[in-house]
């Protein structure tokens, strides 16, 4: 009985944080690697016009965009590291948006060969400190 109360309490304390879900508030990035496979990389240029026409008309309302540098193991056990540019957008939640953000890695996929782009999806809290 006493270990049922605590799963309960711990329930309980775990609800706590979903009001800044109930807003319905998220941040979506999108973690897109610049090496394309075979050679090469993406070019300031071929990145300003992906975001010009793909990223931006989804999203006019902004977005932050920064440089990283992307590190992980690849599928060969090797340590992989590229370029990586991060596309953060604070959003709505609802599946218009969602099926954008897809839209998004789905053509930066296609358009530069790439194996993935990975997103993060997370609530948010978002306001304007003036």
């Amino acid at each position: 009985m006493r270990r049922s109360v605590a799963v309960f309490v711990l329930l309980l304390t775990a609800c706590a944080t979903v009001p800044v879900v109930e807003h319905g508030i998220v941040a979506d990035r999108l973690f897109c690697g610049r090496a394309i496979p075979g050679g090469g990389m993406v070019s300031d240029a071929e990145w300003t016009e992906f975001v010009d026409g793909v990223v931006s008309p989804r999203f006019p309302d902004g977005l932050t965009i920064w440089r990283a540098d992307g590190h992980w193991r690849g599928p060969d056990g090797k340590f992989v590291q590229e370029p990586v540019m991060v596309i953060e957008i604070l959003h709505p939640m609802s599946p218009e948006f969602d099926r954008a953000i897809d839209e998004i890695a789905d053509e930066y996929r296609r358009r530069f060969r790439q194996d993935a782009v990975m997103r993060v999806t997370m609530p948010a809290r978002m306001e304007f400190v003036d």
